[in-house]
């Protein structure tokens, strides 16, 4: 009889642990060299058997003019071996187009045939305003360390970023795209074979935006777009035609870090999961509050940006976030063969 209410003791005492939600760090990562990533991809690494996230690595601690900070970026790597749990830096890409210090943007990663294709936003050396001609370029690899310059992505646009790259359910490509020479306004670009493109079109017009990101959830294909002043939620039931929703991360949480807005994000989707990684600038009052001081500099701390998390809920339709401590964050091991990049 003792041996008996002990086990159901043991059994009372276990289920809070088996039952334990997962808590998100927040913030998910701070970039320990520059204190400045953005633009985060989040995927699962099958050679290193880990999570990944690829960022664009800002300078944030470094004094310069005006957004000069913003450029000479190399693509970031941090690395996740416990699920998400926790974060850690391993470098940047060894990414080679011209000669001199250059500035990539905002990669994009996708998975095919057992080779890893990144995409992103290429300006030839570093500026202290806003400018330069930003191309979409192409590289691939098969172990995310070693990787070949493929190319420029040829879609018609000579000033494009922020690319997301989705899977049809015919076996094509569709990429999606801010194009810089036609409002800021998110254009698409098929393709067979992630080298061919074929000229951009527009996807959606009305307000300017960037960072158009993909994904499949709840029977329904969704993207967010970065407003700057939080993400435009748009839902569609084929990729081509697109019902504008609501706004998601467009307020702060009570978490450390996670104010005033969310920006430029990934989503990874995980069974009937959806989580979605952004970047914030918390010590900005709005995203784009930012002026500059006498000698023509932002403050260090409005330079700043870190990686949070939040978790995409299926409501009445439509996608809420929750970004407050309480939602259940576990990355699961996994191979490619079921990678959101693989869909």
């Amino acid at each position: 009889m003792r041996r008996y209410i002990l086990s159901l003791l043991l059994a009372v005492i276990t289920i809070p642990t088996i039952a334990q939600k997962h808590k998100a760090p927040a913030p998910m990562f701070r970039d320990p060299i520059t204190d400045g990533a953005a633009d985060p991809v989040v995927f699962w690494n099958d050679v290193e058997k880990c999570w990944w996230m690829l960022y664009t690595q800002r300078r944030a601690n470094q004094e310069t003019g005006d957004v000069a900070y913003c450029y000479g970026n190399p693509i970031g790597i941090a690395q996740s071996d416990d699920n998400g749990a926790s974060w850690y830096y391993r470098g940047t890409l060894d990414l080679k187009i011209d000669r001199g210090h250059n500035t990539f943007w905002a990669p994009e990663i996708v998975y095919d045939k057992g080779v890893y294709h990144l995409f992103v936003a290429y300006i030839k050396g570093v500026r202290n305003q806003w400018g330069g001609r930003a191309r979409l370029v192409h590289f691939t690899s098969k172990n995310l360390w070693d990787w070949k310059y493929r190319g420029l992505v040829d879609i018609g646009s000579e000033n494009a970023i922020d690319i997301t790259i989705f899977k049809k359910p015919d076996g094509t490509w569709r990429a999606w795209y801010k194009d810089e020479t036609a409002g800021s306004h998110t254009f698409y670009s098929d393709s067979r074979d992630l080298f061919h493109w074929s000229k951009g079109q527009q996807a959606i017009g009305g307000v300017a935006c960037e960072g158009p990101k993909v994904f499949q959830f709840k029977d329904y294909y969704w993207m967010i777009t970065d407003e700057w002043h939080g993400f435009r939620l748009y839902r569609s039931s084929d990729l081509s035609n697109w019902e504008r929703q609501g706004i998601l991360l467009g307020e702060a949480s009570s978490r450390p870090q996670d104010r005033p807005q969310g920006a430029h994000g990934d989503v990874v989707v995980i069974g009937d999961k959806a989580y979605v990684f952004y970047f914030t600038h918390p010590g900005r009052d709005s995203h784009l509050h930012s002026p500059l001081s006498n000698i023509g500099n932002q403050a260090y701390e409005l330079r700043r940006s870190v990686i949070q998390c939040g978790e995409l809920v299926f409501k009445d339709g439509t996608l809420e976030c929750n970004h407050e401590a309480g939602f259940d964050f576990y990355l699961p091991n996994m191979n490619n063969k079921i990678n959101k990049k693989n869909k």
